[in-house]
């Protein structure tokens, strides 16, 4: 008989702050870990999921309760939307499109692994669609959208395998993001433009580094203003989405944390513009810091590792490739057509995370890497901007050219 756990949502939260502890004690305690950069949520989240998976295999089942989870993420995308004023927009604006097109480009890449490999192990070509983009470069929501589709088209039932494969792209893009983007920078001398340490905000107050070393000036008041606007675009996002969902355009199947981020780019302009009040960047940075860094630590102590010891060895080795594959990308071709500078490299760690997981997974990396070298506020307007809207449209036109010609 199965034994359920059930844990209520303040010891939730509790165990979720723990996971960042966790992780940052085994940073600390491990040299070559801090040498690679890899992210204190990842290394916390994989203790309460191996402790949780254990569990699992004696017949007792925990469930967490995490009703601020999605609240957590629109918060730190709310964050980035505030720090982007016209002039950082003008600035990046070229590199959203590049971006675009290399993230483009390897979804193509990504794909053709998955196809190739699918058939040379003797699967159906279809799988090696589940175990490319759909999942990896589209992850768990994508995941089982085209799994229903897969059924009613097909006949195949993917649903598990789809869920297993996100929950493995999750993973790994948290980890290789990191150690890539870092041998980059260690190999090419690159240092952000605005230096290492803690004290940016000194001499650039409106830089958002989402540093967590950085040192802030910040009071109660500044905290429950700044606090009253990220939570007025995270209410705004909910009613945003409805309203554009009553115009039922399929191809604007918008995420909830885009519509947060562009109500805090409106905020932000308006408020510059018309010179009615200042955003405080000191303050939003410290929120979105800590917003992000318990989004993932909850959303990596529930995984559910056991879906991965489930899968099939080939779909195991295609995935294992495609994680090979995106390194190796990020690596020699992200980071060159990115400009091969400090923001290219941080963009390369990025690309790492949304290519195999999810936008959040993207910005934890690159939170990791400017906490060690250095803002890179250009990697945090292209790469969230490409993560969160343009590279879900660039997916669905690629995988139909897939289908099309599998078909």
């Amino acid at each position: 008989m199965e034994n359920i756990i059930e844990v209520g949502a303040i010891e939730s939260l509790i165990i979720a702050i723990l996971v960042l502890f966790i992780g940052r004690f085994i940073n600390f305690s491990i040299k070559p870990l801090q040498k690679f950069n890899f992210p204190e949520p990842i290394l916390g989240g994989l203790v309460i999921a191996i402790i949780i998976t254990i569990l699992h295999s004696s017949g007792t089942t925990v469930s967490f309760n995490l009703p601020l989870q999605d609240t957590f993420m629109l918060l730190f995308f709310s964050t980035v939307g505030l720090s982007a004023s016209f002039k950082l927009l003008a600035q990046g604006g070229a590199k959203v499109f590049i971006f675009l097109g290399v993230a483009s480009l390897y979804i193509v890449v990504q794909n053709a692994v998955g196809v190739s490999l699918a058939s040379l192990l003797g699967l159906e070509p279809l799988m090696g669609l589940i175990a490319g983009s759909i999942t990896l470069s589209g992850g768990h929501g994508t995941g089982v959208a085209w799994s229903q589709t897969f059924y009613e088209m097909y006949g195949i039932q993917t649903l598990e395998l789809a869920m297993a494969a996100a929950t493995f792209g999750l993973v790994m893009g948290g980890i290789i993001g990191g150690p890539v983007a870092q041998r980059i920078m260690d190999k090419n001398g690159l240092e952000s433009e605005f230096g290492k340490g803690g004290h940016h905000h000194d001499t650039h107050p409106e830089l958002v580094t989402y540093n967590q070393l950085e040192e802030d000036k910040v009071t109660a008041k500044k905290v429950s203003e700044t606090l009253f606007i990220l939570l007025l675009c995270v209410g705004g996002a909910d009613y945003l989405k409805a309203f554009v969902d009553t115009f039922e355009i399929k191809f604007l199947m918008i995420p909830n944390f885009v519509y947060a981020l562009f109500i805090g780019v409106v905020i932000t302009n308006v408020t510059e513009t018309t010179k009615t009040y200042k955003i405080n960047n000191e303050t939003v940075d410290i929120l979105g810091t800590v917003s992000l860094a318990l989004f993932l630590s909850m959303a990596l102590m529930s995984l559910k590792l056991w879906e991965i010891f489930d899968l099939a060895i080939p779909l195991l080795i295609i995935l294992v490739c495609q994680t090979i594959m995106l390194a190796l990308f990020a690596y020699f071709i992200t980071f060159k057509l990115m400009g091969k500078n400090y923001d290219a490299a941080v963009m390369a760690g990025g690309h790492c995370g949304f290519g195999m997981g999810a936008t959040p997974t993207a910005v934890m990396n690159m939170g990791t890497l400017v906490s060690r070298n250095g803002p890179s506020p250009q990697a945090f307007m292209v790469v969230p901007i490409v993560g969160a809207f343009f590279i879900d449209i660039a997916n669905l036109i690629i995988l139909q050219g897939y289908l099309a010609f599998i078909g």
